[in-house]
């Protein structure tokens, strides 16, 4: 079995092209920075959700990207699992998720690959409608495959968000919600996505308990 610690690879929370130099803690252990996640939110434009019409999959690049012969999905199951095992072709063929969504241990197998999937924290549908639409190409594939914007997850509670905004969904395991509207703000602020009156009134409730809660920082 390969070990891409042996690679010297590590996954970095910014654009491509080099995303892989070597392992980083998992996503629940990701730090922040001083930043203000709720002075951050303050920066960024309020506007009504804009037309679905032209949303396709597809507008943010043919499925996962690949870097080095290794596809977006294996880079996030080996960055935010544990005990990992992967095979000659970069897949992770096993691994335990302790879930930030819903705070179960999940064992995984490349055999169950449902058990857990890999969620864009700002779904995809959703960016398209709050400013995605309005990026080039090669930035909407960017948006799809930066860590910054990905973590692997329980797929059942995958499967409920779907392309829910914070006004429509937030994880069950309540103490990482703060966590989790740091990163939608912080890749809306990245990629210059607005957020709706009501998305913003959510994301400010769940920082109120948090008020000191920190951006994630680009490794």
């Amino acid at each position: 079995m390969l070990s891409l610690a042996v690679l010297g690879f590590i996954i970095v929370e910014s654009a491509p092209p080099e995303p892989w130099q070597s392992q980083t803690a998992p996503v629940a252990q990701a730090p922040a920075s001083s930043s203000k996640a709720s002075e951050a939110l303050d920066s960024l434009e309020v506007k009504g959700r804009a037309p679905k019409t032209g949303y396709s999959r597809d507008q943010f690049g043919s499925g996962w990207a690949s870097v080095k012969g290794c596809d977006t999905r294996n880079i996030i199951l080996y960055r935010d699992l544990i005990n990992t095992v992967l095979d000659e072709e970069c897949n992770v063929l096993s691994g335990t998720l302790q879930d930030v969504y819903t705070g179960k241990t999940i064992e995984f197998s490349k055999s169950d690959g449902a058990a857990i999937q890999i969620d864009h924290v700002v779904a995809l549908s959703d960016s398209w409608q709050k400013g995605a639409q309005f990026l080039s190409r090669e930035m909407r594939v960017q948006l799809a495959n930066d860590p910054l914007e990905l973590i692997a997850v329980d797929g059942p509670a995958n499967q409920q968000k779907g392309d829910g905004d914070a006004a429509t969904w937030l994880p069950s395991n309540k103490g990482f919600r703060c966590q989790y509207i740091a990163r939608q703000i912080a890749v809306k602020r990245k990629y210059t996505l607005w957020v709706t009156e009501a998305e913003k009134k959510a994301m400010q409730d769940v920082l109120s308990a948090c008020p000191e809660q920190g951006m994630p920082v680009a490794s």
